[in-house]
């Protein structure tokens, strides 16, 4: 007897480590006794030993065991059926809550069979920092997902979603149980590479992000994805649906308003409807809006220049495509440093120039590129600044690359004037002749 002892003592030592209680039973009699010990299982287990381990569990239960799992437990307690499981796997376990210090736990209750076939080691388990652990896991991996499927500069929903969220339509219309009509609309940002080359990734950036919430703002009810670089795709569902054709032409609408006022973003938007009698997948769709976005965007394209030109006619010797992507490369690196100035640049060779957008907006200017600039401008000069103003210029021109300040008044939108100071230059070519003129404009 003393050497059963002496193992089971050296069974419970070994498992101490792992476990909150053990208990080890006769299965014949039931009797059973307490090996490992501690205060989490103080006054809620059962007794250091005892006649009939199940009964006696059924009994001391209630007192640990939460509420919601007491039936649970006890229907799953079963002498007979633990017995059985046991012949068959060796372990058994069950997983639980239990109440300690007003708090909720999570345990894990393990029976083993031994060897001899004669008893079972019952031992009890406080697993709430592996339930803590897990849960975190999956938190972690719906982040991740949640991640996967979103778009970093926007926020939206990007190619990855977008490739799920059509997939499942493609399911449902191979199957026959699609019969919810759809429609796809494709937003194209206009001149993003302009402003890239010209303004800086960050403010590319930042048309994108514009655009995106102008495209949400419209489309409200439905997912947007953003499938490619300045490219957008929306799939119209239910309410948008069914007023597509007004919300089309709202996106179409604001985008035009923002290309006059140069306030915001310009979308081109292509729209195309699922027809059943003509598309097998959503790719079908997808493909008529796409060549519909294409055409409009060409169109505003066009018009972009016409407007965006609006004194062409009056150009005297029309600049090459180069000197003017010249010009705009220049202008985007000045107006990087100009910080929140307005920003001019005049390529003097052709007497055609480009403005900040701000510029154009706060003075009703016609348009940020402009040619005779000089000339326009002055009507906005006050006209007891207009001698001080020429002067400067000349005293600028004459002082080839030094830096010039320059002090006058100009008409703002709303009819008031408001006091400029300008730092004018002159960029000389590799003759020291004269080639850009430009300045920063500060407003007082």
């Amino acid at each position: 007897m003393k050497e059963d002892h002496d193992e089971l003592s050296q069974i419970g030592i070994t498992l101490a480590n792992h476990f909150a209680c053990v208990y080890y039973v006769d299965i014949e009699t039931g009797s059973y006794r307490e090996y490992v010990y501690t205060k989490a299982m103080s006054r809620r287990g059962l007794p250091v030993s005892g006649e009939d381990y199940f009964a006696d569990f059924r009994i001391y239960a209630s007192k640990w065991l939460h509420p919601d799992d007491l039936e649970y437990v006890l229907r799953a307690h079963d002498k007979k059926d633990i017995l059985e499981k046991l012949s068959r796997d060796r372990t058994v376990s069950l997983v639980y809550r239990m109440i300690i210090h007003g708090c909720i736990d999570h345990g894990r209750l393990v029976y083993v069979m031994c060897e001899d076939k004669t008893h079972i080691i019952c031992c009890f388990e406080n697993i709430e920092d592996e339930v803590r652990a897990k849960k975190e896991q999956e938190q972690d991996l719906q982040s991740a997902r949640l991640m996967a499927r979103l778009d970093k500069l926007t926020g939206i929903r990007n190619k990855n979603a977008y490739m799920e969220y059509t997939a499942s339509i493609d399911e449902k219309l191979k199957s026959g149980m699609n019969r919810e009509p759809f429609a796809f609309v494709m937003c194209d940002v206009n001149d993003l590479k302009l402003i890239n080359d010209t303004r800086g990734h960050s403010f590319g950036d930042e048309a994108i992000r514009r655009a995106s919430c102008m495209v949400c703002d419209v489309f409200e009810h439905s997912p947007v994805f953003r499938v490619g670089g300045d490219e957008f795709a929306v799939v119209l569902q239910g309410r948008d649906y069914e007023q597509r054709e007004h919300l089309f032409r709202r996106l179409k609408e604001e985008s035009l308003a923002n290309g006059r006022s140069r306030s915001g973003p310009v979308v081109a938007c292509g729209m195309a409807d699922y027809d059943p009698d003509r598309d097998t997948c959503v790719d079908d769709v997808f493909e008529r809006a796409d060549k519909q976005m294409y055409v409009i965007k060409k169109e505003m394209k066009s018009a972009h220049l016409i407007d965006g030109l609006a004194n062409m006619d009056r150009i005297e010797k029309p600049i090459p495509d180069e000197r003017r992507r010249l010009l705009d490369g220049l202008f985007g690196a000045l107006y990087t440093v100009a910080g929140e100035g307005y920003v001019y640049l005049n390529d003097m060779r052709y007497d055609f120039s480009r403005w900040s957008l701000s510029l154009v907006d706060d003075f009703s200017l016609e348009s940020e590129y402009m040619v005779h600039a000089d000339r326009i401008w002055q009507n906005y000069i006050h006209p007891d600044d207009l001698q001080v103003y020429r002067k400067a210029v000349d005293t600028a021109i004459c002082g080839n690359a030094q830096v010039t300040p320059i002090y006058y008044r100009a008409r703002k939108t709303d009819g008031t004037y408001v006091m400029l100071t300008t730092r004018a230059f002159i960029l000389s070519d590799s003759e020291g002749k004269p080639e850009y003129f430009g300045g920063i404009m500060v407003a007082h």
